[in-house]
C-alpha cells in the first residue's frame, strides 16, 4: 500500500515537474539545461532525464550551443518543437483569419478569408473548416496538431465554447466549439479575443515581464480588452470581465448596441477611421499604412478624425488606469495604429486626467506581435492542455 502510494506520489511529480520545464522552454524560448535547473532548483541528472522525456514525446529538441569563451563544457540547449502546432481561428465581421501555430510561438501560416458580410456562425464554422481543409499540406510538415483555439469577438462561455453574445457578430447562444470540433475533427476551445490577446502580449510581446496589464484590441467587431492582475487574467465569476468597449466616454454620445449611450466603441471604431479614409474595408497593415500616409499629407478629414478618437481613447484610459492601476497598457488592432501615429500623446493625456499616483509608474505601448498576436493568444488556448500534462 506504502510502495504503491509512494510510486503514485512520484509520478504526480514527475509529470509536475515536465509541466514545468515545458513551460519555461515554450514562454522563453531556448534555454540552456543549466538555465533549467537554476529556474526549477532541481538537480542536473533530474532536469536532464525530464527533458530526454520530453524530446522522447517530440516536445522539445536539444542543440549543442553557439561557441563561447567560457571554460568548461557548454550545456545543452532545449528548445520547444516548433513542428508541434496548434490551429487558431478569430472569426470577424468581414473575414475569418485561420493561422497555424507552433509551440515556439511561431506563426507558419495566416489565412485570412474575407466574406463581404457578416458570417452567421454555421457559415464561419464552414468557411473554417474548408481553410483548415486547405491547410492539410502544411500540417503534413507538422509532428503533431494539438488542436483548435478560437479568438471570439464576444462573451464565451470557456468551459464548452458556446458563445453567449457576439453583438456585432450577430451571434447569440451559438455552441460554436462544438460545431467546429464536429466539422474539422480536431477538440476546440474558444474564448475573448482581447483576453486571448492580454495572454500573448503578456508571455510574448510587449507585456513580458509586466504582472499587471490592460490590453485593448481594436478590430472590425468592436473594442475588447483583457486585464493582466498580479500575473493572472481577471475573468470575473463568469469569465466575461474586461468589457472596456462599454464603458462610459461619452455622456452625450450615441446609443450603443448594447442598450448603453456614449460606450468607448461608439465613439472610437474601425469602421469611421475606414469611411474618412474612403476604404470599404482593409486588414490591419492595410489600415496601417492609409493612417500613416494621410496624416503625413495632412488630409484634414483623417486629422480630425484622428483626433477625435484619440481623445475619447484616452479617456477610457484614464479609466482603465483608475481603476486598475497597471504598469502597461498594450493597444492591439486599430488603437495600436492610432497610438503609433503620435507615440507621445495618448500618454500626456492620459497622464492629465488620471490620478496622479495610478498615472506616474504608467507606460502606454504598442502592442508587440502585430497582426499575428490573436493567432498566438488562440493557439495558446488550444496549447493549454499539452502545456499542463504533456505526458497525456
Amino acid at each position: 500500500m506504502n510502495g504503491r502510494a509512494t510510486g503514485t506520489n512520484l509520478d504526480t511529480v514527475r509529470r509536475h515537474n515536465l509541466a514545468t520545464v515545458l513551460g519555461l522552454v515554450h514562454r522563453e524560448g531556448p534555454l540552456a539545461r543549466s538555465a533549467l535547473t537554476q529556474a526549477t532548483g532541481l538537480n542536473r541528472s533530474t532536469v536532464g532525464a525530464l527533458v530526454a522525456e520530453l524530446a522522447e514525446l517530440g516536445l522539445v529538441q536539444e542543440r549543442e550551443p553557439e561557441l563561447s569563451n567560457r571554460v568548461g563544457r557548454p550545456s545543452p540547449v532545449v528548445a520547444p518543437d516548433g513542428r508541434v502546432v496548434a490551429l487558431a481561428i478569430n472569426p470577424e465581421i468581414d473575414a475569418v483569419t485561420v493561422g497555424v501555430v507552433g509551440l515556439d510561438a511561431t506563426v507558419h501560416r495566416r489565412v485570412r478569408y474575407p466574406t463581404g458580410h457578416i458570417p452567421s456562425a454555421a457559415e464561419a464554422v464552414a468557411i473554417a473548416a474548408a481553410v483548415v481543409d486547405g491547410l492539410r499540406a502544411d500540417l503534413a510538415k507538422a509532428s503533431r496538431v494539438v488542436g483548435i483555439g478560437v479568438a471570439v469577438p464576444g462573451l464565451v462561455r470557456e468551459e464548452d465554447g458556446v458563445v453567449r453574445l457576439a453583438p456585432h457578430l450577430e451571434w447569440a447562444e451559438e455552441p460554436f466549439a462544438a460545431e467546429l470540433a464536429a466539422a474539422t475533427g480536431y477538440p476546440v476551445l474558444a474564448a475573448n479575443d482581447a483576453s486571448l490577446g492580454a495572454d500573448a502580449e503578456r508571455l510574448f510581446g510587449a507585456g513580458r515581464g509586466a504582472s499587471d496589464l490592460v490590453y485593448l484590441n481594436g478590430g472590425a467587431s468592436g473594442i475588447g480588452a483583457g486585464v493582466i492582475v498580479s500575473g493572472a487574467p481577471l475573468t470575473g465569476i463568469s469569465g466575461y470581465a474586461g468589457e472596456l468597449g462599454h464603458t462610459l466616454v461619452n455622456s452625450a454620445g450615441v446609443r450603443c448596441h448594447c442598450g448603453a449611450v456614449g460606450c468607448l466603441e461608439t465613439e472610437v471604431s474601425q469602421s469611421a477611421l475606414l469611411r474618412v479614409l474612403g476604404m470599404d474595408a482593409a486588414d490591419p497593415e492595410e489600415l496601417d499604412r492609409a493612417l500613416s500616409a494621410a496624416i503625413a499629407a495632412g488630409d484634414p478629414a483623417v486629422t480630425a478624425e484622428v483626433d477625435r478618437q484619440v481623445g475619447f481613447l484616452a479617456t477610457a484610459l484614464r479609466n482603465a488606469t483608475n481603476v486598475f492601476d497597471p504598469q502597461l497598457i498594450v493597444l492591439g488592432g486599430f488603437l495600436g495604429a492610432l497610438h503609433a501615429l503620435d507615440p507621445e500623446r495618448l500618454p500626456r493625456l492620459v497622464g492629465e486626467q488620471a490620478l496622479a499616483a495610478s498615472a506616474e509608474r504608467l507606460s502606454i505601448v504598442r502592442a508587440g506581435l502585430g497582426s499575428d498576436i490573436l493567432m498566438i493568444g488562440a493557439a495558446e488556448l488550444a496549447f493549454r492542455p499539452l502545456l499542463a500534462a504533456p505526458a497525456s
